[in-house]
């Protein structure tokens, strides 16, 4: 039988090795604006040696401000007095109107949607309905919702003050309790059960006939019990009555704004909110790039953590010795106690962190100054890469962002990372879901400047539009020879996709 024997065999092998610096620096790229909000949230309640740098900055630039002082503006930026409210004087609905300042220093932010609150979609909502002088009138009713969702104020009174006919206070007090959660808007509890009850009804749900007659006509003794009188009164078996109650007490509800349906209401639209991560602007006819989050991220690490760090990083102490008194051993023969002084001499000694520190202490210290400097580093070479992208592609398709989508031209994000000197996959991970906001304040994902077939769409679309005032409808062959005349060639089953893809019947539909 053959001898086991075990020994070891050494081999070179060469791979790549991502590090975990690297990976980390490629998924903050990765995040989107809104995204990355909430990791640096969620980095900061983990981190405590990093911190958000508190800046107030200039609302018309966007600048730091030097106390109340705009130095990019030079203007002093100083408190406004809020608008007074309407709730407080409501006669001011009648000569309210809103305007908006479309001069140079214009905040493109403000056209961004963000997540707002119920009372906000609300009026958001009756707007689609109301004729623009009816949304002071609107501002004023939601306002005037109690926490239940009650209106709190009295039509009549409402209509004595300002002046302003019944009848549209209360149609535009309708339109809010048609696009407000079911109940919210009711003048009382009576209103408040017959606007759900009208609402489970065309809904398609059942509802017992004599619900409405007991609402209508007998709630308070409802309320008080009285199960007795009010069969009577309405000629209804008990049976019936407490059908009723069970109904009332299982799909009605008297606070309809605190009920969790109300308070996870949200807009009945799919449309998503997008915050751009980039804006594009052009002053001085020149086009001008600012990553966003350079406005609102200003992190920076905990001074204590980072003094810490410094003294962890010494490899010395510092130590300050001087002597002081006369002789040749005046300093050697001195006693130092515990105030640093004896009877030829002193010794200051300056003790750093490291020395008195434990291993525990010393590792915390290391462990969440480095990675708040890593965190920190990232997000700025996040910024750099979305600046220098962005510039690139206003070099590349500049006559795009001055002249419109017709003038975009085929680009890959091969060319442009050759342009910065990065890999591929980096411009891939730097523009995938994140939006850029174009001089003429439209918002587009980074992606429609790699899709040249955006311009043939438009060309498309405007044959079609100028078809239906025609009255000639256009087969995809005709537009494919349209489109040939104008220096455009494509095959007929590309026109008809893109067609579809901008939701335009055939010609044998239209």
């Amino acid at each position: 039988m053959a001898g086991m024997e075990s020994g070891f065999d050494l081999g070179q092998e060469m791979r790549a090795w991502v590090s975990p610096s690297l990976i980390e620096a490629n998924y903050i790229l990765s995040l989107s604006r809104l995204e990355l909000q909430d990791v640096i949230a969620a980095e900061m309640e983990a981190n405590p040696a990093l911190e958000m740098d508190e800046r107030q900055t200039c609302p018309l630039c966007g600048s730091v401000l030097d106390g109340t002082f705009c130095t990019t503006c030079l203007v002093s930026q100083r408190t406004t007095p809020d608008p007074e409210s309407y709730e407080d004087f409501p006669e001011q609905l009648v000569n309210a109107s809103s305007t908006r300042d479309d001069s140079d220093d214009f905040d493109p932010m403000t056209l961004v949607a963000s997540d707002m609150s119920l009372p906000e979609q609300i009026l958001a909502d009756a707007r689609t309905i109301l004729e623009p002088g009816e949304y002071p009138i609107a501002e004023y009713l939601v306002d005037a919702l109690d926490d239940r969702g009650f209106l709190t104020v009295d039509l009549n009174e409402v209509a004595d003050l300002t002046g302003l006919p019944l009848e549209t206070l209360t149609g535009v007090l309708e339109v809010i309790q048609d696009v407000a959660p079911v109940g919210v808007g009711a003048r009382d509890l009576k209103e408040c059960l017959l606007l759900q009850l009208r609402y489970l009804e065309e809904t398609a749900q059942t509802v017992p006939p004599q619900v409405a007659r007991i609402i209508t006509s007998h709630l308070g003794e409802f309320g008080a019990h009285k199960y007795g009188q009010i069969a009577k009164d309405l000629n209804l078996t008990a049976e019936e009555v407490e059908d009723a109650r069970t109904f009332i007490r299982t799909h009605l509800n008297p606070f309809p704004l605190q009920v969790q349906a109300a308070k996870s209401w949200r807009s009945p639209t799919n449309s998503a909110y997008v915050a751009p991560d980039v804006i594009i602007s052009i002053k001085d006819d020149e086009l001008r790039v600012e990553v966003v989050d350079t406005k609102h991220f200003h992190l920076r690490m905990s001074p204590i953590y980072d003094r810490l760090a410094g003294d962890l990083g010494r490899k010395r102490s510092t130590v300050k010795a001087s002597a002081q008194g006369s002789g040749a051993n005046g300093g050697a023969d001195g006693h130092v106690n515990g105030r640093g002084d004896g009877a030829g001499g002193s010794i200051s000694q300056t003790v750093p962190y490291s020395s008195v520190a434990s291993d525990a202490d010393r590792a915390h210290v290391r462990q969440y100054a480095g990675r708040a400097k890593l965190f920190i580093s990232n997000i700025h070479q996040r910024r750099e890469t979305l600046l220098k992208i962005t510039l690139c592609l206003c070099e590349l398709q500049e006559s795009f962002l001055r002249g419109g989508v017709r003038e975009l031209r085929p680009l890959t994000r091969a060319v442009v990372a050759q342009q910065v000197g990065v890999h591929e996959s980096t411009v891939s991970r730097a523009t995938a879901n994140k939006y850029v906001m174009l001089p003429t304040r439209k918002v587009i994902p980074f992606s429609d400047f790699f899709t040249p077939s955006l311009s043939i769409k438009d060309v498309i679309k405007e044959l079609i539009d100028r078809e239906v005032k025609k009255g000639e409808p256009l087969t995809d062959r005709r537009i494919c020879d349209l489109l040939l005349q104008q220096g455009i060639r494509i095959a007929r089953r590309t026109v008809a996709k893109y067609r579809a893809e901008l939701g335009i019947l055939p010609s044998t539909m239209r």
